[in-house]
């Protein structure tokens, strides 16, 4: 290693250091109780649901819970929205193959009606439980 390349080593590690510190500040608070027998009670409820299928290192994930959580309180009692770990839910999200994160998928009356993967606005997350 020259010499010369020591300032440039520090500058990416503290960029570095600054970057994790910053994703795990922005880590997304879980609805708790999430699983698949919630998502099995929520689906046999007649309501619809919306489910986040995500994963806690997921970038994109993180950046759209805030969203996901407000949507949430917003629909409450009208619609059922739900954030589900692949990892510790690997079953269900092999289930209704899920291969892209953060993938999306509403159902209503048991039924897969729209299905969009991505880090999707609101607006878009409302328009596939029809509200």
């Amino acid at each position: 290693m020259k010499a010369s390349n020591i300032g440039l080593w520090v500058a990416t590690a503290a960029l570095g250091w600054v970057a994790w510190m910053l994703m795990d500040v922005s880590a997304p608070q879980k609805s708790g109780g999430d699983s698949s027998a919630t998502l099995a009670a929520a689906q046999a409820s007649g309501t619809p649901v919306l489910v986040e299928f995500y994963a806690d290192w997921c970038g994109a994930c993180k950046m759209i819970a805030p969203e996901v959580e407000e949507l949430s309180t917003e629909l409450a009692g009208k619609a059922r929205v739900l954030r589900l770990n692949v990892e510790t839910q690997p079953d269900v999200a092999a289930q209704y193959r899920v291969h892209v994160l953060p993938t999306f998928i509403a159902f209503e009356k048991g039924n897969v009606i729209a299905r969009q993967t991505g880090a999707i606005p609101k607006a878009a997350m409302q328009k596939m439980l029809g509200f």
